[in-house]
């Protein structure tokens, strides 16, 4: 499932490397257990989540992010506020609280430290945008019934034995 999200929350999009060190993402059904009880165990129903925006979404049903969330339709503006080129984006922006003013504090926070990272400290700028160390080896894994083993070639941990993983995200 990380390797799956690119080691991102799905709905704002903070990178693992970026949280605590532990226990800062888990799993959200994309479709909350509450409205639709048959897709609990539905794979294509999960998603990785940061602890916060799976909060703050509880038993909302919210449009697609990865529809909604790529550039063009979003931008970040200076003060760290998101704007939404679409109605939908723009709702989903508001069901998640992303423009609250801790988010756009740490969201210019961030920019910030990448952009000195990039400045002054090569090394820094490349764990900031990286892809995490401890890429999982998901060829070790053996699921009961896996109906996508053609993921195994293109997970980031083969990619990055095979030499060709991005440099940076």
């Amino acid at each position: 499932m990380r390797d799956e999200f690119d080691f991102r929350c799905v709905y704002c999009l903070q990178r693992e490397t970026w949280g605590q060190v532990t226990f800062e993402f888990e799993l959200d059904h994309f479709e909350p257990q509450s409205l639709s009880p048959q897709s609990k165990l539905d794979y294509q129903n999960l998603v990785d989540s940061c602890r916060r925006c799976n909060a703050v979404k509880r038993d909302q049903s919210v449009a697609d992010p990865f529809l909604l969330l790529r550039a063009p339709r979003v931008s970040t503006l200076p003060d760290g506020s998101l704007r939404a080129g679409d109605s939908n984006a723009q709702r989903l922006i508001r069901q998640l609280d992303w423009n609250s003013p801790r988010l756009k504090s740490w969201r210019v926070m961030w920019l910030r430290i990448v952009a000195l990272a990039k400045e002054r400290d090569s090394d820094l700028f490349r764990q900031l945008v990286d892809f995490p160390d401890n890429l999982p080896d998901l060829s070790r894994l053996r699921p009961p019934r896996n109906a996508r083993s053609e993921g195994l070639l293109q997970c980031r941990f083969a990619l990055r034995e095979r030499g060709e993983l991005p440099v940076e995200y």
